[in-house]
């Protein structure tokens, strides 16, 4: 045989083996990720594998399967009671167990009131109860839908304490009452686990290239609307987090831990974390938490699993499951086991091959070493929380909050948001007086006047902690450099009218609001059917009022100039519903409109004539006639999930109004941009109006000339584009030459200290020249159909340091402040920044045509709880193609 034919056999033959090699199935059940196997277990408990029929790791839980494995465990176990807090918008439960010992089971609602009024104790009677009580411990898993180990982990760490016979178990939960939440996010979890069973292989694929291991958009990590409800904890948006807080608020946990899993190449993170920290935290928060990371990293030295701790995820937005717990008053945990994308087995990029079974017994470990040490240092938690909520650790001077009562904005949703979150509101009996109240709109304070109906939110109560997280205007920051965002101050966000004062006053004449229900306006039928009907415009659900009277079929016009025919005139942008133009409704216009006022909580003035005294009249030209527009938002890359699902629950949850979305994918190059799939075309000429959401760079890959060119014609035939964020900035001078756009200019840093910058500096360095979501304050042009219903001026939540320019050619309707020394409300922004955005533009309409392009820097409904500039988004797509 030749050589060249032996160097070609031996050739063949390493490509074989290498074949061989690759494709070797996987052990996915290594002998070093068992869970405590000498432990002994209740044999009339069935265990996670028992009832699943495949051992964890194995396979993805779908979460019904979960669902029904603690439902079989509630059965089965005296330890353990199961209970539901709500369902999704899919119609899942959301479960929740609360795990004790029998004995503690008995007395289960004693031992709740006691924990939950432990800030009524003296500090005798705490220090000798605390023997006697247990400590209340709470886990989350899963609000990360794609994080799969979590729930998994959770079932075989309720399956150890329902059914392990041994002594520590007892005692643990003699000394314990455990409340698991398995999974706070089943629409997530579920639509990552139906796709990822739906094309797994036979053959554990571990190559980070295989179709497993890369999800679709939106994949699975958000809920229903695309939301990270790992940011919804205080705002309680979503019913996943509003009834997940009903139930913390009713036991007050002294400790809390939340699991998550990061990307699959990073090591596990344990506490503690990285800066910035909220500076109202009591001082010992730090070296408390560090207790239950360091028992979390004994753990893993034991069993030679790799971590990190210190170098991450600062808990400074108290809006994180890590977070939310510690402005109540406890001690509040991550967790974060590299996994995510992982599926049942992936090789990272240090040659390992990390399993879905490693990354359940990680989750496990910690589970485990976190309860251990809870109930070993009970005293210490019980004493944090307790001295956590007495005025003793109160670090602020602020003695009251005050919002006037306006039923028109966004105050009741504030006051409902602290009423769920168990502070004490009171409101005014009477008219008050403030000698030193505060604005938040200027930061200067004065002596005011009140009207009865204020509402107070005294900072002398046992919540002091999180009313003045979230309540303050602006909090003090250690770093700029953080993982999420600088301000959150909840009467900023809602763009609310609001004071503060450092010294205390009489409460006397105060009513403690019990609940606070939807808004209803009583409505009077009148005796003679009116000549027109009135929905002002700047009442916060008059758009949803407005879908409402299209979905009935009503002709409807909006107002471009004030009137009335008596003080108070109607604003802007008011919806007129004239009778004879709705000749066909006279039967039932009127049951109508008192569902509308029923239904929405608006009030429906009736008009018996169509002469105003001042401004223009019901009928005219001014008048405007309103079409409803046929809407599309663009989904998938290159746009971002989560404005996306903003816009998306903007439109289908808040106003009530149909927002098609159309896949970027469906996107064709035709003689009109059309939506193409395998069923046929939708033209966008069926559209009035186009949102994008954001988009980056990938936007000069959806659009290049040609797409541009006609998408510049259907603007030009009347269609309006709605940009948002990153493609606000694309559709400028810079790509589009119609345009009157142009961003500002950034001056590069040419500085000696960027010249010589250290590798190990640069982080910081760059990082303090962002603006990381800050409050700046911003005017609006309330007479432009964007602004109509809007103040005067809004808090802008500012991303980054690019802005428009303002132009002649384009309709700025809100720009910044003109003054960089009064720019900034709240957060973080470089002297630099502030100067180069100062009276830069950021919302804008430019006509083309016979259309309009909209430009909205900055989002307007972030996280659908920085509301206070939604109204343009709304006004972008319901007002403008009338205009």
């Amino acid at each position: 045989m030749n050589i060249n034919r032996r160097m070609k056999l031996l050739h063949l033959f390493l490509l074989c083996l290498c074949y061989q090699i690759g494709h070797a199935q996987i052990d996915l059940l290594p002998d070093y990720f068992q869970f405590e196997p000498d432990l002994v277990y209740d044999s009339s408990i069935e265990s996670p594998t028992d009832f699943l029929n495949y051992e964890l790791g194995e396979q993805m839980t779908v979460y019904a399967h979960t669902v029904a494995y603690f439902e079989k465990l509630a059965a089965q176990s005296d330890r353990l009671i199961l209970d539901n807090y709500g369902e999704t918008y899919e119609n899942k439960p959301l479960i929740y167990t609360v795990i004790t010992s029998p004995e503690n089971q008995a007395k289960l609602e004693e031992l709740r009131a006691k924990n939950v009024d432990l800030w009524k104790l003296s500090t005798d009677e705490l220090n000798n109860g605390i023997e006697d009580m247990p400590v209340v411990v709470s886990f989350s898993y899963n609000i990360h839908g794609n994080e799969a180990s979590c729930t998994e982990a959770a079932m075989q760490f309720a399956y150890r304490l329902a059914a392990a016979e041994d002594q520590e178990t007892e005692d643990l939960l003699d000394d314990a009452i455990v409340l698991l939440f398995p999974c706070l996010n089943p629409d997530g979890r579920d639509r990552y686990i139906y796709w990822y069973n739906s094309v797994q292989r036979d053959k554990t694929a571990s190559s980070p290239m295989d179709l497993e291991h890369h999800a679709p958009w939106p994949n699975g990590r958000t809920n229903h609307y695309w939301f990270d409800l790992n940011r919804d904890w205080i705002w309680g948006v979503h019913p996943e987090l509003r009834g997940f807080t009903k139930i913390y608020q009713s036991w007050m946990p002294q400790l809390h831990a939340d699991y998550h899993e990061m990307g699959y190449n990073s090591n596990y993170f344990t506490m503690p974390g990285t800066t910035p920290r909220n500076l109202l935290l009591p001082d010992n928060y730090d070296a408390l938490a560090d207790t239950i990371g360091k028992a979390n990293i004994a753990a893993f030295n034991e069993n030679k699993i790799s971590y990190f701790t210190r170098e991450s995820f600062d808990f400074f937005y108290p809006g994180y499951g890590s977070s939310y717990p510690s402005i109540m008053g406890a001690i509040g945990m991550l967790t974060e086991q590299g996994g995510i994308g992982g599926g049942r087995a992936i090789e990272t990029n240090d040659g390992n091959v990390l399993t879905l079974r490693q990354r359940i017994f990680d989750h496990y470990l910690t589970s485990v070493a976190t309860l251990r040490k809870a109930v070993q240092n009970k005293g210490d938690f019980m004493r944090y929380t307790y001295d956590a909520q007495q005025q003793s650790t109160n670090k602020s001077d602020v003695a009251a909050y005050i919002l006037p009562k306006n039923e028109r904005d966004y105050t009741h949703d504030v006051i409902r948001m602290l009423l769920r979150q168990g502070v004490e509101v009171l409101q005014s009996d009477k008219k008050f007086s403030v000698s030193d109240a505060r604005s938040f709109r200027d930061d200067r304070s004065e002596k005011r006047d009140f009207a009865s109906g204020t509402y107070v939110i005294s900072t002398d109560q046992p919540r002091h902690l999180f009313i003045n997280s979230i309540m303050g205007r602006n909090m003090a920051i250690e770093d700029s450099v953080m993982y999420d965002m600088s301000t959150w101050s909840a009467p900023l966000a809602y763009n609310l009218e609001a004071y503060a004062t450092n010294n205390a006053f009489s409460l006397s004449d105060f009513s403690r609001v019990q609940e606070l229900g939807d808004r209803v306006v009583n409505y009077e039928e009148s005796p003679i059917l009116p000549y027109a009907y009135i929905i002002d415009w700047d009442q916060r659900n008059a758009p949803k009022a407005l879908a409402m009277l299209w979905e009935k079929g009503y002709n409807v016009r909006a107002a471009t100039e004030p009137f009335g025919y008596v003080e108070p005139l109607f604003s802007r942008g008011s919806l007129t519903v004239l009778v004879g133009r709705n000749r066909d409704k006279m039967d039932s216009i009127e049951s109508d409109m008192a569902e509308i006022v029923d239904k929405i909580g608006v009030e429906v003035v009736p008009m018996s004539t169509g002469r105003m005294n001042q401004g223009i009249d019901l009928s005219s030209n001014s008048n405007r006639p309103l079409t409803p527009p046929r809407t599309a938002l663009l989904v998938e890359p290159p746009f971002s999930t989560y404005t996306c699902g903003q816009i998306y629950f903007l439109f289908d949850q808040e106003t009530g109004f149909g927002v098609d979305r159309i896949r970027t994918s469906m996107l064709q190059q035709t003689a009109m941009p059309k939506f193409g799939s395998r069923y046929g075309y939708a033209d966008l000429n069926d559209y009035d109006v186009l949102i994008l959401a954001g988009g980056g760079g990938g936007l000069r890959q959806l659009f290049p000339a040609q797409q541009l060119q006609q998408l510049e014609v259907w603007i030009a035939n009347g269609g309006t584009l709605v940009t948002t964020e990153s493609a606000a900035h694309f559709f400028t001078k810079e790509n589009w030459k119609s345009a009157a756009a142009k961003n500002i200019k950034s001056a590069r840093d040419t500085s000696d200290a960027a010249k010589y910058l250290s590798y190990e500096d640069r982080r910081d360095y760059y990082g303090k020249k962002n603006v990381p979501g800050s409050a700046l304050l911003g005017q609006i042009d309330v007479t432009n159909p964007l602004a109509f219903g809007m103040k005067k001026e809004v808090y802008s939540l500012k991303f980054g340091s690019r802005a428009l320019e303002p132009h002649p050619n384009l309709q700025t309707v809100g720009h910044y402040h003109q003054n960089a020394n009064e720019l900034l409300v709240a957060g973080y922004s470089n002297r630099e920044n502030l100067e180069s955005l100062a009276g830069k533009t950021f919302a804008a309409v430019q006509s083309y045509g016979r259309g309009k392009v909209v430009y909205l820097t900055d989002n307007t409904q972030y996280r659908m709880f920085w509301l206070g500039s939604a109204r343009m988004m709304q006004n972008a797509v319901m007002l403008l193609p009338s205009f």
